[in-house]
């Protein structure tokens, strides 16, 4: 696997950005998307959270890996958010929150964080996620399903991302109609799964006021090297093409793949490591061929 230093860039104007990274793909860390006069900075930190929300009730999400046969991974628990805050605060821990949305819960936390749109308007401001891991844990690799550009931002701790173009997704073992796969890439065995040799991408490790660029339909691996919390605001995808995958995998792939695991079980996920395995093999055929 190789991995490669995601450029960083600060001042750079909404026309240059567009043209050069946006319309382009190309990944790059954004050191002033977050503006330095956003009232976060101040007032953001974990017990003012658990003053606001801290007695909200909160899913917990764990080792994704246990969760290979969904879309999305499963929760494995509740607790306060209160709760969760100690927790990794206290020690590491594997478990995090995924699509967490305090700010829809409180929205006047929009207010406090002011963005710097490189991409001239075309960011979602209003439709914020906000991501809480322990020190140590991690989601699987996966891609976006509604291939939107994604604007990771982190506010506390650091987190550790690997990045890669969609057209390697043969080479990560994807699950047919799923947006994953099978292998970690972090633990899994290059001998047993020779792709992972293969793989060409990108690494970036953010901190706060970081911001990293996921362009549309990119693989994204992200651990927690400390614990910490971000916010992801999105963009549409660029392309027409990019725009029907996104509808199609939300309105169509991921429903008929719901719909055969409740038919077929454990057949369907049989079927789906097999196809996945075969063109993982293919795909490495033919890039040594090449």
């Amino acid at each position: 696997m190789k991995l490669k230093p995601v450029e960083s860039i600060s001042g750079i104007s909404s026309k240059d950005f567009v043209r050069d990274y946006l319309s382009k793909g190309q990944p790059v860390l954004i050191k002033d998307f977050i503006r330095k006069d956003s009232p976060c900075w101040t007032k953001w930190n974990y017990e003012y959270f658990k003053q606001i929300a801290g007695n909200e009730k909160i899913n917990v999400y764990g080792r994704e890996e246990e969760g290979q046969q969904h879309a999305a991974s499963p929760p494995i628990g509740q607790m306060t958010f209160a709760e969760y805050l100690d927790l990794i605060r206290k020690e590491p821990t594997e478990l995090r929150l995924f699509l967490f949305n305090l700010m829809k819960i409180r929205p006047e936390l929009k207010k406090d964080v002011l963005f710097n749109d490189v991409t001239g308007g075309k960011v979602l401001q209003w439709l914020p996620y906000m991501f809480f891991g322990g020190e140590g844990s991690a989601t699987r690799n996966h891609f976006d399903i509604d291939m939107s550009h994604v604007f990771i931002s982190q506010f506390q701790g650091a987190k550790r991302i690997w990045i890669f173009p969609n057209d390697q997704s043969e080479l990560m073992y994807k699950l047919p109609y799923n947006f994953h796969g099978i292998v970690n890439l972090k633990t899994g065995n290059p001998e047993e799964y020779p792709g992972l040799k293969l793989l060409d991408g990108y690494e970036a490790v953010i901190n706060p006021g970081d911001t990293l660029y996921m362009p549309a339909g990119w693989w994204h691996y992200i651990q927690y090297e400390t614990e910490g919390y971000s916010i992801s605001v999105r963009a549409l995808p660029s392309s027409l093409s990019e725009k029907i995958k996104g509808a199609r995998n939300l309105f169509i792939t991921r429903h008929f793949d719901d719909t055969m695991r409740k038919l077929f079980k454990d057949r369907w996920y049989n079927y789906k490591i097999e196809t996945a395995l075969r063109r993982g093999e293919r795909a490495v055929r033919k890039r040594v061929k090449n």
